[in-house]
């Protein structure tokens, strides 16, 4: 069984028991549950069931394994040539690592 949430803005196939690393939630402590319930679709073994937009009654448990874990750094060099221009941007994007503990459908 799995089903398609919305989490921070971003859609996941999820299971029981499988780890993500959503946007960072502010706010959250380690070992909390956080409740997702913007479900898209259910499939539980071969029936499938879409939302429009959304399923309702279904959602998703998780806990908190990490509040806070940084991305790997992206670096954005913009260069004019023959101008002398030359810049550099670093950007580290902010998660929060989570384990789905029951999925509701």
């Amino acid at each position: 069984m799995y089903v398609i949430v919305e989490m921070q803005g971003q859609q996941f196939k999820v299971e029981q028991g499988r780890r993500l690393f959503v946007h960072h939630i502010k706010g959250v402590e380690l070992g909390a549950e956080v409740e997702f319930d913007k479900v898209l679709l259910v499939d539980n073994d071969g029936a499938v069931k879409v939302g429009t937009p959304l399923i309702e009654g279904a959602k998703v448990v998780c806990e908190v394994l990490s509040p806070l874990v940084k991305g790997d750094k992206v670096l954005v060099f913009h260069k004019k040539r023959r101008k002398g221009y030359r810049k550099l941007n670093g950007h580290r994007q902010q998660f929060t690592e989570v384990r789905v503990k029951e999925v509701v459908a």
